[in-house]
Order: structure tokens, then sequence, then C-alpha cells
């Protein structure tokens, strides 16, 4: 285990300021202050234009109400409307003409019909989940037939309660691969972890194996340079950024590209909240121990997470993808013992909020108990009467949290919702060794979804995301046997601890809470 250097943080800050990419910060908030001058600037012809800009807001604000979408973001939209009713008019209706976000919409949903040919549903399966269970045979319908995820039988699962043991499996798996190498990631750093993978894959692309590897554009920030994919590219493998930043004002670059996906020739698969970085294996330790999970699919399932890896890469892509060649023969047989496996994919412009309804529906159907880890507690309504409600009808709702926090204004905002959510009945605990990172959402013995999805406003709403919905498989057993180890090294926030924060503590996050939406 290696623990971060002193200098490290004043070399990183060093390294952002001086780079291209903190030359780009520059110039975005440069225009972000001639935007906000400018605006300033026109109030002082108010007595002159105020007439016009009061009819302007009200047809926003009335726009706004109307509008489809959560009531916490049009709640925000509103409060900068009314608190600054000249930059916050012309900042809204800046974003909602932007032309990259329609583009996204509309290049995504064409993909999505490029790729349904191979993403069909098998009847029996549907008939098999009806006659196990009618509530999750709701759900399977509503993710094959609204978004295009099939239910599938005959996989394996495997679930890694930590880091170490996902990167372990997956280097030993990418070294068996012979045909393709598909990696997603958000995040993704220079230390042992992904020089290991990388020098595997360096050797799999002289081998003749097809590897492709993009990573979320924020690493450019301060983890990888900016000119990266070029310099991944020298060694046979397709790279590329996704949505990398750029010295504009977009609202595209807010949806950040936060899935974990491996595949290997269409056989294997890994997904999780894992990133390649070394502190998610504690390498590197940040935050105390890093608590993180992640499951390994193999079998029929994995073709689900080939097609949405396909998906974002062709988004920037002119040429015609060749899918076919990345599908694998089904398994003959039924295996009845692997029950059902959903991997699914969570997308801002598809007007579906996939990842929150598994939660709720796993929330509404549970019989015993709920029980949840996630690094981030910031929730809007629904989610909170979905919880409480759940508590208050006998189920067991325990929700385990981070003791230590890798954002300290994102962890001030989820202790405003302790109160709340304990006098309802959940319960919730603090990992106190350290941070746990996991998305886990295990139920009544036989339900679990494993992802990328955290409880918060970016994930749910803003984010791409993915996860699997496994059940009556016998993993999901070692996923609650897993969460009740966790649970033993936890702490119970009590209702007295959290009516003992101070003043300054309560203050902070209930103002940052007015914010929650851009969390």
């Amino acid at each position: 285990m290696q623990i971060e250097a002193p200098g490290t943080a004043k070399k990183g800050l060093f390294r952002i300021i001086f780079s291209r990419m903190g030359i780009i910060f520059l110039l975005l908030l440069l225009q972000i202050g001639v935007f906000i001058g400018t605006t300033i600037y026109l109030t002082e012809y108010m007595a002159y234009i105020y007439g016009a800009f009061t009819i302007l807001g009200v047809i926003v604000l009335i726009y706004i109400i109307n509008s489809e979408g959560n009531p916490a973001f049009k709640m925000t939209w509103m409060l900068c409307v009314l608190a600054l009713p000249v930059i916050g008019t012309l900042f809204y209706l800046y974003v909602k003409t932007q032309f990259g976000t329609r583009y996204m919409k509309h290049r995504l949903a064409g993909l999505r019909l490029e790729t349904a040919p191979y993403m069909e549903q098998d009847q029996d399966i549907v008939d098999a989940i009806w006659a196990s269970r009618s509530a999750n045979a709701q759900l399977a319908y509503y993710l094959s037939n609204q978004l295009g995820f099939p239910t599938y039988r005959n996989t394996q699962v495997k679930y890694f309660p930590l880091g170490e043991d996902k990167f372990r499996a997956m280097a030993e798996e990418l070294k068996k691969a012979r045909k393709f190498i598909f990696l997603e990631y958000f995040i993704v750093e220079e230390g042992h972890m992904w020089n290991t993978i990388l020098e595997i894959l360096k050797d799999k692309a002289r081998e003749g194996v097809e590897v492709r590897f993009m990573y979320d554009g924020m690493c450019a920030i301060s983890m990888l340079p900016y000119n990266y994919p070029e310099q991944i590219r020298r060694y046979g493998i397709k790279c590329k950024m996704v949505s990398p930043v750029k010295p504009f004002l977009s609202t595209v670059q807010n949806n950040r590209d936060h899935r974990k996906i491996c595949v290997i020739d269409g056989m294997v698969g890994f997904t999780g909240g894992v990133n390649l970085a070394d502190e998610y294996i504690n390498e590197k330790v940040r935050f105390g121990h890093w608590k993180d999970t992640a499951v390994m699919l193999k079998g029929d399932a994995v073709q689900s997470l080939t097609m949405m890896f396909l998906q974002m890469w062709n988004v920037d892509e002119r040429r015609a993808e060749g899918y076919s060649k990345y599908l694998t023969e089904k398994t003959p047989g039924l295996r009845r013992e692997l029950g059902y496996v959903i991997p699914y994919g969570d997308s801002p412009f598809d007007d579906e909020n996939v990842g929150e309804e598994v939660y709720f529906h796993i929330l509404n159907h549970a019989k015993k108990y709920v029980h949840i880890m996630t690094p981030y507690l910031i929730l809007d309504n629904e989610m909170i009467t979905t919880l409480t409600r759940a508590a208050k009808s006998g189920i067991e709702v325990v929700i385990i949290m981070p003791h230590i926090p890798d954002k300290w204004y994102a962890f001030a905002v989820a202790k405003t919702y302790y109160k709340e959510l304990i006098e309802g009945g959940v319960q919730i605990y603090e990992y106190t060794p350290g941070f746990v990172h996991a998305k886990v959402f295990v139920s009544d013995d036989d339900t679990a979804t494993v992802g990328t999805i955290n409880l918060d406003y970016r994930s749910l709403y803003l984010h791409f995301e993915c996860g699997v919905f496994i059940y009556n498989n016998s993993e999901v057993d070692k996923i609650e046997r897993d969460f009740q180890r966790t649970l033993v090294k936890c702490h119970k926030v009590t209702l007295m601890e959290v009516k003992k924060r101070t003043m300054l503590t309560k203050i902070m996050g209930q103002v940052l809470r007015l914010f929650a939406p851009l969390m």
C-alpha cells in the first residue's frame, strides 16, 4: 500500500494551472465573465428595458412550471430567474437553446435504433420471469420495451466486495482475450492499476486483438495529458476522450460519462464502481480505506454491455459500425440456478430516469429489507418519500454512507437529509474506516443491483450510467453477506447526533442544498 506523497497536491495544482487544461479553464472563466459583465452592463439601461425583461421573465417562469422534468431542477431555475431576473433569464434561454444537447439526443436515438436488432428480448425468458415474480417481470418489460435492455438467463455473476478483487480478476480475463477488448471508464489515472492494465492491452494489440479504450474528458483536467489518446494510439489501441472539456459554455459538458465497462470477446463483462486508478484498489490512500464493489458477467448478458459501449463509441463516428461481428452465440440449454440478469444503461438524453426507476422498483416491492451502499446522498422528494414509505411499512431500510468523505460540500448536503430519513425509520450508518464508493441495492435475499449510479442528482439525471439488475442468482446472497460484514465496521448515526451538529454546519448544508441539483 502506498501513501500519497505530501508534494503531490502542489505538483498537481502546478500542472493544472500551467497545462493546456488550465488555459482552457481560464478561457472558460473569461467567457463567463464576459457573459455576466455584458448582462450587468445592460442593467444600467433597465429603466428602458425593465418591462421587456419582466415580460420575458414571466414567460420563462410559466414555461419552466409547465415543462417536463424533476421539480427540484425547476425550483432551482425558478430561484435563479427570480433572484437574478436578467442573468437568470438569459442563462436559462442560453441553456435551453443549446445545439449540442439536441444533436446528442438525436444521435443517441439513432444509435439505439441501429443496435435494436442485437438487443431483442427472448419471449421464453419473459414468460419464465412472469411465472417467477410478476413485479420483476414488469421491470423487465419496462427496461426492454421502453429502453431496449433485454432480460437474460444463462449468465454467471461474480460479485467483488473490493476494488482489489475486481482488479485481479479483470487483469486475468484481459490476458485471455482473443478477439476484442472494450474499455469505458470515468476516471483513469497513471499508477499501478492503470499501468498494469495498459501493459496487457499493449500485448494484446500486438497479438492482433482489437482494443478500444475511451474515458471521460474530465480526466484531462489533472490526471492525464490532453493528448493522451494520441499517445495510446501509438500502441495500436483505438482511444478517445468522451466529451472533452472545451473553452466554451455548453450544457453537453455537464453530462459526463460516469460508466465503468469492460468487455472481453463479448463473453466476459465487468461493471461497478471501480475506476482505473490506485485509490480504488487501496494502493493509494486518500480518504481512509476505500470500499468499492463490482460484478463480472460471463454469458449471454454481456451482449448488452457490448452494445452500450458501441453506442457511446459511435456518438462522434461517421462510418457505419459492424455490430454483428461483436455478437456471441447464446448459450444452449437453460441453467435455472443462474436466475435472471439485466444489464441496463442510463442516459441524460432518453427522457427516462432508468437508474432511479430500478431503485424505486426495489424499494417498492421489497418484503423484508432493502440494504443500500452509496457514497452520496443528495435526494429529490420522490426518493425521500419512497425510502421513508418503505421504512414506515415495516421494511428494514439501511443505508451505509462514508465516514470520511471525498467531497466536503456533498457530505454537508447529505447530512441535511439525515434527520428526515431517520425520523421516517431509515437507518443510516457511516463506514468508519474510510470512504464507501459502492453503489449497491440488495433486497430480500433474491434481488440486487450493482453499478455506477449514486444516490445524487448528477448520477440520477445528468450522467451516462450503467448497472446490472440481478434476480434469483446465488451471488445475491454474497452481496448481502458483504453488506453485513461492512455494517460491522460502521457507526450508526442517531437523531441526537444529527441535532447536535454545529450551527455553522447546519447553515452551510442548507445553503448548499439550494444548489443540490448541480451536485
